[in-house]
C-alpha cells in the first residue's frame, strides 16, 4: 500500500509541476492496480514441486509424506492444524525457530532455509490431505 501511495504522490507532483498540460498522458503511461489484501493469495506448489522444494531443503531427512519417521508426518502436521487461526504463521516460526515438545521428546532445530522457502513449504503442507 506504501508503494501505491508513493506512486500517487510522484503522479500528482508530476501533474503539478507540468501544470496539468499532459496530466492524461502521464496517467495512462502508468497504469496502477491496486488489488485488496483478501485478493493477494500465495498459489500453493503442485504436488511434485512441493516435494521437490521439501527435497531440496533436507526435510526429507526427518519427515516423510505419510508416516512418522523422526519428525511427524507431513500429513499428520496438516491434520493436526486445519483449522486453527495462525497456524501458517506458527508453523513458519517452528521452521526457522526450531522447537520442541509438540510430537515428542525429539526436537527439531531451526532450519536454515530462505524465508520464501519456508513459506511455500508451510503452505504446501497445510494443503495435505
Amino acid at each position: 500500500m506504501r508503494n501505491v501511495q508513493w506512486m500517487t504522490s510522484m503522479l500528482m507532483a508530476s501533474v503539478v509541476y507540468t501544470g496539468g498540460a499532459y496530466a492524461a498522458d502521464v496517467a495512462s503511461a502508468v497504469p496502477i492496480t491496486v488489488a485488496a489484501a483478501s485478493e493477494v493469495q500465495a498459489t500453493v506448489l503442485s504436488d511434485a514441486d512441493g516435494q521437490a522444494l521439501l527435497k531440496k531443503n533436507n526435510c526429507f531427512a526427518c519427515h516423510t509424506m505419510d508416516k512418522k519417521q523422526v519428525g511427524p508426518g507431513f500429513k499428520d502436521v496438516a491434520a493436526k492444524y486445519r483449522g486453527q487461526p495462525d497456524s501458517e504463521a506458527a508453523l513458519i516460526a517452528k521452521v526457522t525457530k526450531g522447537g520442541k515438545g509438540v510430537w515428542g521428546s525429539m526436537s527439531m532445530p531451526p532450519q536454515s532455509a530462505k524465508p520464501e522457502d519456508v513459506d511455500a513449504m508451510v503452505k504446501f503442507i497445510l494443503s495435505r490431505q
